[in-house]
């Protein structure tokens, strides 16, 4: 889990590849919990506020390039 200041150091090209990695573990963890093999259900939770965190920050980012 990283931070919104660790991830403001990110270019945008890292930021987007890890909000498509991101995705893709919200999309295993479904399939895990829809199976009744997910170990944990609060890792899905920490995966969904990741990405919230990093959507937020490449918005910031696309913002800040437009102005």
């Amino acid at each position: 889990m990283a931070t919104a200041k660790e991830l403001r150091e990110l270019s945008a090209d890292d930021l987007q590849r890890r909000a498509t990695e991101l995705r893709e573990t919200l999309f295993q963890d479904q399939l895990k919990r829809r199976t009744g093999s997910l170990d944990n259900p609060a890792d899905r939770t920490l995966h969904r506020r990741d990405l919230a965190r990093v959507l937020m920050v490449l918005g910031e980012k696309k913002k800040a390039a437009k102005a």
